[in-house]
């Protein structure tokens, strides 16, 4: 049976999406998933399922981000992005980081996990705005953010990807993921 992790978007972040990971644990276990765990507060949860069934080109990953979405939409009575992926997928992007080596603390490097892929003009359109310190590559369904600068004035940080891309993202922090792949 696969493990996946789902990562939650803007969850207990600010005083906004607030609930406690009892809770959220709860919604996993009641869809049916077992093995259920979180990591910090944030929004990270590893679970157990069969497969879903898919048809006409839809993921596994998308079938259950969109049955966990209506179940915490139902349960919070607002809409929260969820962003799955199995967890030998998470293995991967640890084992194929492209600033490997080249940082200096954890803080500096971040993955933005996806709903879809970027494209080259949405990518170009990045880089035409972001600062110089910043570096970045997409790979697949993740964008490997370098920002030696720190957060606050990142094209994350500023929220301008997601606005730019018009793609729902979730960041983590590389100590995030590190924690994933074993979630």
């Amino acid at each position: 049976m696969p493990r996946y992790i789902a990562l939650l978007r803007g969850i207990n972040v600010t005083g906004n999406a607030m609930i406690r990971m009892e809770e959220l644990r709860g919604i996993f276990e009641a869809l049916g998933f077992s093995g259920v765990a979180t990591y910090i507060n944030s929004g990270n949860v590893g679970f157990d399922c069969r497969s879903p069934r898919v048809s006409n080109g839809v993921t596994p990953s998308l079938k259950l981000e969109e049955k966990i979405e209506a179940a915490v939409e139902n349960h919070m009575g607002r809409p929260v992005v969820v962003v799955v992926r199995e967890r030998s997928h998470i293995e991967g992007i640890l084992a194929n980081n492209p600033f490997d080596g080249e940082f200096d603390s954890h803080k500096e490097m971040h993955v933005l996990f996806m709903k879809q892929e970027v494209s080259r003009e949405q990518l170009e359109m990045l880089r035409d705005a972001a600062p110089a310190e910043e570096r970045f590559v997409a790979k697949g369904g993740e964008i490997y953010l370098h920002l030696p600068m720190g957060v606050a004035q990142s094209l994350m940080g500023r929220g301008l990807i997601e606005k730019k891309l018009k793609i729902a993202v979730t960041a983590r922090n590389w100590r995030t993921v590190l924690k994933l792949a074993s979630l």
